[in-house]
């Protein structure tokens, strides 16, 4: 009897005794895709969240799906990742969304917006909340869909040639600042400066700038920012839980197989995961090393906490009145984080005001 005449008489059944399934059901094509990086490759955390999902992808399609990494810079500018992707000049980048609120304030809400959410409430909203469905729903118009890939968790304040004692130091302040966050700071009087993160210490060094905020002790260390600015402050009120995407071309992944669509899905979940845990657990060690090669820690004066809080509401006002993306989407994240927050005051808070004030 031929194969085909034999697939088709014997139905699924009949395939699965014969042994034939794997032919079959598991016959999946060779794949290359390109993945543009928005971070330097010095980064193992940040850069690294990019391999961990290639490596994935690769490992359970049984290295018939293979993804190439290539860091911010090589294949484009860093920040030009998002047409990249829009363009199908590559097939997708692992970003921040914040990068791009230049093309819409909404790409912010897909990573941090100041005084958000911390990473677990982040998650919650994208997986069990509407964020997930409210974001892909403003890619679209970029022909983008957009996966979870990643979490720094609350991030430090930045690094300062002199601390900042009162709101009035914030007057003229060159800081480098993340995206949106720079909103924010000019509105304190600042002046904000859209800086990549392999351009940072050149422009802290050089005096073009007066302050660089980055992401925490592990990676900033790496950097080198204490060498040349040794005031650290904290927290970065602008990033509680700021979220890493995966950004995938539609018509690419609308060509994938559903085993394959289901691979992506679930490497960049890994990833999400993966990113997050790498940074609490190299985190402290940097920290301590830092503090013991003379970084002075400081914490945002009361009087720049409140008049950062005080200005990102009213700009979320403002934009909520002019631009419905926005409003769409920030009414629903607003929403969530006040219900969020109202739990977290209690049993979360509660057990780590009480920890953290122990001798362990």
């Amino acid at each position: 009897m031929q194969r085909r005449s034999f697939i088709r008489h014997s139905g699924l059944a009949g395939v699965l005794a014969a042994g034939a399934a794997p032919a079959v059901v598991h016959a999946q094509a060779n794949i290359r895709w390109r993945l543009a990086s928005s971070f330097p490759k010095s980064l193992d955390t940040i850069y690294g969240g990019g391999d961990v999902f290639a490596k994935k992808v690769a490992e359970m399609s049984g290295g018939k799906f293979q993804i190439t990494v290539h860091p911010g810079g090589e294949l484009m500018p860093p920040f030009g990742v998002v047409d990249g992707v829009q363009n199908g000049t590559v097939e997708c980048a692992h970003t921040v969304p914040y990068y791009f609120f230049g093309k819409d304030e909404t790409f912010a809400l897909g990573a941090a917006i100041p005084f958000g959410m911390n990473s677990r409430q982040m998650t919650a909203w994208m997986f069990e909340g509407n964020g997930l469905k409210l974001m892909r729903e403003f890619y679209a118009q970029y022909n983008i869909i957009s996966f979870p890939c990643g979490n720094t968790g609350a991030q430090m304040g930045g690094w300062y040639r002199k601390p900042l004692q009162s709101i009035a130091d914030m007057k003229g302040l060159k800081f480098r600042v993340g995206g949106f966050a720079g909103k924010v700071v000019e509105r304190l009087g600042g002046v904000p400066q859209n800086i990549p993160g392999g351009e940072i210490y050149q422009a802290l060094e050089k005096g073009t700038i007066d302050a660089a905020e980055w992401i925490g002790p592990y990676d900033d260390q790496k950097l080198g920012f204490n060498k040349v600015a040794p005031n650290y402050a904290y927290p970065a009120w602008w990033e509680g839980g700021p979220q890493i995407d995966l950004f995938v071309n539609q018509k690419a992944f609308n060509s994938l197989s559903a085993e394959y669509k289901a691979i992506v899905e679930a490497a960049a979940t890994y990833s999400h995961v993966e990113m997050q845990a790498k940074y609490d657990a190299k985190n402290p060690a940097a920290l301590k090393q830092l503090v013991s090669s003379g970084t002075k820690l400081f914490r945002f004066p009361k009087d720049v906490m409140d008049a950062a809080f005080k200005e990102s509401m009213a700009l979320y006002s403002e934009l909520s009145a002019k631009n419905p993306n926005w409003k769409k989407v920030y009414t629903d994240f607003a929403k969530f984080r006040a219900e969020q927050n109202l739990w977290f005051r209690f049993a979360e808070s509660g057990f780590d005001d009480f920890m953290q004030q122990q001798k362990l």
